[in-house]
């Protein structure tokens, strides 16, 4: 794994909610005062209004057991979501907010997918883009004033997944 983190990530559905948990926690050349590791509790339930239309509340628990607070660190957050999954011509699209209440800030986010089938090598690309913009307004703990932190972020994406055996997939 080089110095690269330790990733995991294990969900369970029932019906349409969906649970699971993320595990973050680096393997070397570790940050000082880096709040690792982290683990993500999330929960969320889609709401089925169409053939076409969705919506989706949840919510994130971030967790970072050894987060130094003395250095701004925060050792949990919070944020509550709503998505919408609206699908037309074969293109899903998913505006989706979210708020953490306590680094006090909002995140917004739109993504598309696409699936092409390819009949004759049976599996199909699926394309992925995503654009996100993000506002801390209360990045690091206990500094005043507020120390604030916000961005954006995108992605592209294509997938070509192999089916391997009947319970598995590259």
């Amino acid at each position: 794994l080089g110095g690269g983190p330790f990733l995991q990530t294990k969900k369970l559905g029932y019906g349409n909610l969906t649970a699971g948990v993320w595990a973050n926690a680096p393997i070397q050349n570790k940050v000082v005062g880096q709040s690792d590791p982290e683990f993500d509790f999330y929960a969320s339930y889609t709401s089925v209004a169409s053939d076409t239309l969705s919506f989706v509340p949840g919510i994130t628990f971030y967790t970072y057991p050894s987060a130094d607070e003395a250095n701004g660190f925060y050792k949990m957050t919070f944020e509550p979501s709503l998505a919408v999954n609206y699908t037309v011509s074969g293109v899903k699209l998913t505006p989706k907010i979210y708020y953490d209440f306590v680094l006090d800030g909002p995140t917004f986010e739109i993504a598309s997918n696409y699936a092409l089938p390819l009949k004759d090598l049976g599996t199909e690309l699926g394309f992925t883009a995503s654009y996100g913009s993000y506002l801390a307004k209360d990045f690091i703990k206990g500094s005043a004033p507020q120390t604030k932190a916000w961005g954006n972020y995108w992605l592209l994406g294509v997938a070509a997944p192999f089916q391997l055996t009947k319970e598995s997939k590259v």
